[in-house]
């Protein structure tokens, strides 16, 4: 085998992996797209984006919640600043924490409440929100592999 046929043999391999990796889930924010992971159990909200040093600019996580309800974030272990976005039942913006800064204090890290009821939150890289222009009242497009319980 030609060493140009084992790169992109191995190349489309990696591509495949990493798609598999994300399950292909995708949001669409404000004509823009993002590749997202979904934190929709106790565990994986818990978890969220904590001990990443970095996330490319095109993706985000998407939290569900099991009810619309006031919401509020943390930074603990998160190593990368991140605009923290609410949505509604109706997948309607709702409160927006822009540019929110990494969190190195444990459990003295400050709270990011939502201002109203949300049931859905996305993380983007912090300068997303400011980048899309974005607005209370933006809807969210949620793509077919992410499972939207009503």
């Amino acid at each position: 085998m030609s060493l140009l046929l084992r790169i992109a043999s191995a190349t489309l391999v990696s591509l495949a992996t990493s798609c598999a990796s994300a399950g292909g889930r995708w949001v669409e924010l404000a004509g823009e797209r993002y590749s997202v992971e979904v934190a929709a159990d106790d565990a994986s909200r818990a978890r969220g984006l904590m001990f990443r040093d970095s996330m490319p600019r095109d993706h985000g996580m998407l939290f569900i919640h099991d009810e619309e309800a006031p919401q509020a974030y943390w930074m603990k272990n998160t190593r990368i600043p991140l605009d923290i976005l609410y949505f509604d039942n109706g997948l309607r913006l709702v409160s927006q924490q822009r540019d929110v800064p990494p969190c190195t204090a444990g459990d003295r890290c400050p709270p990011y409440p939502s201002g109203a009821p949300a049931r859905f939150v996305l993380e983007l890289n912090a300068g997303e929100a400011a980048r899309l222009q974005l607005q209370d009242g933006a809807e969210l497009q949620v793509g077919p592999g992410i499972d939207i319980p009503r």
